[in-house]
């Protein structure tokens, strides 16, 4: 089955049709990804400008992470559901549409940026966990985790404008 068979078997679901033909289903989908989205950006905003060197509490680096990261995944783990939801009905459209496209590569770079911060300066955090100004490669991956959240919530923005409806 094609990519293409796999979307128009997803728009014609009931699931898809129910979100789309029910007026208050996509509103009510739609407000609580963004709602998800703002818990991710704001805890990971967190854990990032901490990374920048900006103190948070007289707390370390690493107590930090600790405490937020289950916020985070939880917040997440919401955010793919209702996306998902929000996805399906009317996936042709959106897996066509260029700003959705970026959004999914902003939020795979992310991915990729976070696994290469705990697989590089994480793993060395009691070095500088409470280091006013942490190791250069700390803080330029919070910078890219910044600006790739920016991206993911620009990019999402973005859909609701440029969306071709059929």
């Amino acid at each position: 089955m094609s990519l293409e068979a796999l979307f128009q078997k997803l728009y014609d679901s009931p699931l898809a049709a129910a979100i789309r033909e029910n007026t208050s289903y996509f509103p009510w989908i739609e407000s609580l990804h963004v709602l998800a989205i703002t818990l991710v950006f704001g805890t990971i905003c967190i854990v990032d400008l901490r990374l920048l060197g900006y103190r948070a509490h007289r707390r370390g680096a690493r107590r930090l992470i600790v405490d937020l990261l289950p916020f985070t995944w939880a917040a997440f783990a919401v955010a793919i559901v209702t996306g998902a939801l929000l996805f399906t009905s009317n996936a042709v459209a959106y897996a066509h549409n260029a700003q959705f496209q970026w959004k999914m590569i902003a939020i795979l770079a992310a991915g990729l940026n976070m696994a290469v911060f705990h697989l590089t300066a994480y793993r060395r955090i009691g070095d500088w966990d409470d280091a006013h100004r942490p190791p250069l490669a700390a803080r330029l991956s919070g910078a890219f985790s910044l600006l790739l959240w920016i991206a993911v919530i620009v990019f999402g923005r973005l859909i609701g404008f440029t969306l071709s409806v059929f």
